[in-house]
């Protein structure tokens, strides 16, 4: 069956304006124009934009879906089971937050007691969750089950001053970064500051601290483009100065 593009909008519930500019940035082509010059979609359009919204659903941006779906070692029943087993997580992080609300207003009218620390539970689950699905597994064959199960506990146990404190630390480090790699010396001071940041920041997650440890999640900045980003958003190559200021920092620079 073949749809315009106004019925594909339609039947998906987005607009053609959305559907248009799939076509110009090349995630999804119509199958054919038609002579009076509309696009028309087939089966095989209407399967990769359900692939598109699922990944949309997860947050996924368009660059990325679009690498995923052209890559020859895409299979669509993998991938949806990638999505049901991520909705699934997703639904089981939006119960935990319905529970929690529902327990802090029994909390609220009097009916129950409830500490401090259970107020934040639901939040520490769902950052477990959203690390684990985003980077659970690069994590888990560098470091082992264990002590990525001991950052977890950690995590749980962490009351919300600490929390804080740790996001106070994420911006220091990315400031520090910034104002680092303008001098292009990472052993620098302001290097070596960024590296001492990093580490009390891996600390609070952590608990145990090794220079090992602290030099190949260093490394893992530079080998995943995730990371890489992450650290680049000002200086694409700003990954690569951390890593090596955190080699010189822990003395494993080579």
């Amino acid at each position: 069956m073949e749809y315009t593009i106004q019925k594909l909008a339609q039947m998906a519930g987005v607009t053609s304006r959305t559907l248009r500019y799939y076509d110009e940035i090349g995630i999804l082509k119509p199958a054919r124009m038609n002579s009076s010059g509309y696009r028309i979609y087939g089966e095989a359009e209407v399967d990769q934009l359900q692939q598109i919204l699922f990944y949309r659903q997860l947050d996924v941006d368009l660059e990325t879906i679009k690498k995923i779906l052209s890559s020859p070692a895409f299979n669509e029943v993998e991938a949806l089971e990638g999505h049901r087993q991520n909705l699934l997580a997703k639904r089981e992080q939006l119960d935990r937050l319905i529970a929690n609300v529902e327990k802090t207003l029994a909390y609220k009218e009097g009916r129950i007691k409830m500490e401090n620390h259970e107020k934040f539970e639901a939040f520490k689950e769902k950052l477990i969750d959203e690390n684990e699905r985003k980077y659970g597994e690069e994590i888990r064959a560098k470091y082992g089950d264990e002590q990525i199960e001991e950052s977890n506990k950690q995590l749980r146990g962490m009351s919300a001053a600490k929390l804080a404190e740790a996001d106070k630390l994420e911006q220091e480090i990315l400031d520090n970064l910034n104002d680092a790699f303008a001098t292009r010396d990472p052993a620098g001071e302001l290097a070596q500051k960024t590296a001492d940041l990093h580490r009390q920041w891996l600390t609070i997650f952590w608990g145990k601290y090794t220079k090992e440890a602290h030099a190949g999640i260093a490394q893992m900045y530079v080998d995943d483009e995730r990371f890489a980003k992450y650290y680049g958003r000002k200086h694409p190559a700003a990954a690569k100065f951390l890593r090596d200021a955190i080699l010189i920092y822990t003395e494993q620079e080579k």
